[in-house]
């Protein structure tokens, strides 16, 4: 049981994190300062966030030339799923420019220098196991409509899905599905993974706070789901190169949230400049790589 701060922090007699109400001026702000953290770091738009154009690429090749063409669409949109994980690297960013400390493109990396990062690794297998079964799902909805042949060709397929009844029910169902999976992705990640970043708290009081933020909040909460599913949808459509835009505004911005919906606790949160020995954990509390999925060995 040593190892079961990865679930609870360090401290499992922390403070809980106190929410506020937040509204859509909230958000407006936290869009802006995201907007504004993006103009005052560019340089970090070719090492963070280029490899999003780029994956979208190597999925249409990929698809294309392993007869898998149906889940182009479920990759491509499955990929926000995992963004809250992808783009931590951009809230500890935001952060350092909050404090005035220098935001080289280097500092990105001390995430993995965080007390936090067994607890962070944790929740990032939750979303690509949510991530996994969308794709799961999205594959056996095409099995059922359309059997288990793989389509012919892009055009082919697309003129089936728009023009069949068994088309017209994938796009209603899949669409459900989808939205289901991210309204499950957004609760329980909209302020997990920079509120880990902020302080110790462990995954599950991660989990716990970010659902509850959300259920206090269902109005600004919708709409911030909504304005980023719009984002990446338009961001998406120039062969997903505006998402080297969307994405970097949309993480920043995502720490700004975390911040107009969490109050500030100095008192619990970590350190900046950790040392660079022991990926800024003290000896008597690193954990085995196995831990975060196996806390009780």
């Amino acid at each position: 049981m040593t190892n079961f701060h990865v679930y609870v922090g360090q401290d499992a007699h922390s403070v809980a994190p106190v929410i506020r109400k937040i509204g859509p001026q909230d958000i407006g702000r936290a869009l802006a300062q995201g907007f504004d953290d993006f103009r005052a770091m560019p340089s970090h738009l070719a090492f963070l966030c280029l490899i999003y154009p780029l994956c979208g690429l190597v999925l249409a090749y990929a698809t294309s030339h392993q007869n898998a063409l149906q889940l182009l669409f479920p990759l491509a949109s499955g990929f926000a799923l995992i963004g809250p994980l992808a783009a931590i690297g951009l809230y500890e960013m935001s952060r350092r420019r909050e404090l005035g400390l220098d935001t080289s493109w280097k500092y990105a990396f001390n995430v993995l220098r965080s007390p936090s990062i067994p607890a962070i690794a944790a929740l990032g297998l939750l979303l690509v196991a949510i991530f996994v079964a969308w794709l799961t799902s999205a594959q056996g909805l095409y099995t059922a409509l359309f059997g288990p042949e793989p389509p012919a060709s892009y055009g082919a397929f697309f003129q089936e899905v728009v023009s069949t009844q068994h088309g017209c029910a994938l796009i209603l169902i899949g669409g459900f599905v989808g939205f289901c999976f991210a309204v499950a992705t957004l609760a329980i990640s909209v302020v997990s993974f920079p509120l880990l970043l902020d302080r110790d708290v462990g995954a599950a009081a991660a989990v716990a706070t970010s659902v509850k933020a959300v259920r206090e909040n269902i109005v600004a909460m919708a709409l911030w789901g909504f304005i980023v599913a719009v984002a990446l949808f338009i961001g998406a459509l120039p062969f997903f190169v505006g998402l080297a835009i969307v994405v970097p505004i949309l993480g920043h911005a995502t720490w700004h949230l975390y911040r107009e919906t969490i109050v500030r606790d100095p008192a619990q949160e970590h350190p900046v400049d950790l040392p660079a020995e022991g990926l800024g954990t003290p000896v008597n509390a690193r954990v085995a790589p196995h831990s975060f999925l196996f806390p009780w060995r």
